[in-house]
């Protein structure tokens, strides 16, 4: 017996493809941009975000038949607060030095447009488990992204990979150094994120030429 269905399956595997909160429907850039400069904080943002919009989701979803149409926003913000707040204190408790490096961006994940358009196109609308499923689908394609972005950023701009390093030693001429190879410091700047992000755009419209606009 399938786990889940053809139906439920691309809730998890549309965003990660053609339907991606961030390369399609242009969602979440703020914090592409801001901590993908490095693999280590893109990896823990993304986990963050799966975290937040696969429970809110199913607070949300849970909740939809009692929550007034009215405040229906506040209380979104409340549900998707609270479990930020709960993700901040379990970095500040297990991951201190991380937690400092991604400072107020965990904090932004409650103005992420991707978890409040979920929650207002999907988990108002559906039962527990498939907005589950939603909210899982859509944080992966946008941790996804976070993570292609942040490896090559980290890899070329600074010759490391979660703070190891895998070119070589710039100092000792080691490595891909030995041969000249210099770090690109461009990548490390918050504008490379947007052109990393631009040809990650540019391939996947190059696969699929259904997904360019008129």
């Amino acid at each position: 017996m399938r786990l889940l269905s053809k139906k439920d399956s691309k809730l998890i595997l549309d965003p990660l493809g053609d339907d991606n909160p961030i390369t399609i429907q242009v969602l979440g850039i703020c914090s592409a941009l801001a901590i993908t400069a490095q693999l280590k904080p893109s990896i823990v943002m993304a986990i963050s975000v799966i975290f937040v919009l696969g429970a809110g989701n199913v607070v949300i979803s849970l909740m939809r038949n009692i929550i007034p149409s009215k405040i229906r926003i506040i209380v979104q913000l409340v549900v998707v607060a609270t479990l930020v707040i709960i993700v901040d204190q379990v970095l500040k408790a297990y991951a201190y030095s991380l937690s400092k490096e991604l400072s107020v961006f965990i904090g932004l994940i409650i103005t992420n447009c991707i978890i409040m358009g979920r929650f207002e196109a999907f988990a108002l609308a559906n039962g527990p488990w498939r907005s589950f499923l939603d909210g899982v689908g859509n944080a992966l394609g946008y941790g996804v992204i976070l993570v292609i972005v942040g490896f090559f950023r980290e890899l070329l701009g600074s010759g490391t990979l979660l703070g190891f390093k895998v070119l070589g030693d710039s100092v000792e001429k080691t490595g891909l150094y030995a041969f000249g190879y210099e770090n690109n410091g461009f990548m490390v700047l918050p504008p490379m994120a947007l052109i990393v992000i631009g040809i990650i755009i540019w391939v996947q419209r190059s696969r699929n030429k259904e997904l360019i606009e008129d």
